[in-house]
């Protein structure tokens, strides 16, 4: 379910950022420069293009609260802080593995290589 409403959230947006572009600038950004609208109103006729992005905007909002919808219904009951400051199974049953025995890895001490001299009693 998840993956599907997350590609019609992908195509959505894609396909809300190509009407974005195809539509005719007007030069009103910012307030700045002239609409077509006229005189008495400050708001110019909606076109296709200008419904077809209401639309998709509209969709592309409801998909969005979907997919938190379904993250949040994933990690109910877990959170970041309880598997953080969990220790791993293996180490919480002594289930680690024993040291190997190192002494035999350890160079011979001096008194162990000095050759017997034999003294005379």
């Amino acid at each position: 379910m998840e993956n599907v409403v997350l590609i019609v959230h992908l195509i959505l947006a894609l396909g809300l950022i190509a009407v974005v572009l195809l539509q005719r600038s007007e030069g009103g950004g910012l307030g700045m420069g002239g609409g077509g609208g006229g005189a008495v109103s400050g708001r110019s006729a909606a076109t296709a293009m200008g419904k077809l992005t209401w639309i998709l905007a509209a969709a592309f909002i409801v998909t969005s609260i979907t997919l938190t919808i379904i993250a949040a219904e994933k990690s109910a009951g877990s959170s970041v802080i309880d598997r953080l400051g969990g220790t791993p199974p293996a180490l919480n049953q002594g289930d680690a593995p024993a040291l190997p025995d190192t002494d035999s890895l350890l160079p011979p001490t001096p008194a162990e290589n000095t050759p017997q001299v034999p003294t005379a009693d």
